[in-house]
């Protein structure tokens, strides 16, 4: 699995156009192989944001990443006036509550 993590410091004021770019976009169709999508503040410091997507695969990051445009992350980020920051891990180990009572 690998997990992309985009992350910018927003103006003041900002966050409302990130949140409705980020609505907007997950509630079209899914990328192929897109697990899971997170947008999420830093409760220490409200004006650092991040957009955490996990994709099942590296090829199924190259596929989304070779459509010939930018990322939506990319798009939400300067939707709000922001270029954000692209990191890239790959995910060696794991622990899930799913299917955990």
């Amino acid at each position: 699995m690998i997990l992309t993590v985009l992350e910018a410091r927003l103006d003041d004021g900002a966050d409302a156009a990130l949140q409705a770019a980020y609505t907007t976009a997950i509630s079209g169709d899914r990328p192929r192989g897109l697990v899971r999508s997170e947008l999420v503040r830093d409760a220490n410091d409200p004006s650092r944001w991040r957009i955490q997507t996990w994709w099942e695969s590296r090829q199924a990051l190259q596929e989304m990443r070779s459509q010939g445009t930018p990322p939506a992350g990319i798009l939400m980020f300067r939707a709000a006036g922001a270029e954000p920051s692209v990191s890239i891990f790959e995910v060696v180990s794991e622990l899930s509550s799913a299917g955990h009572s």
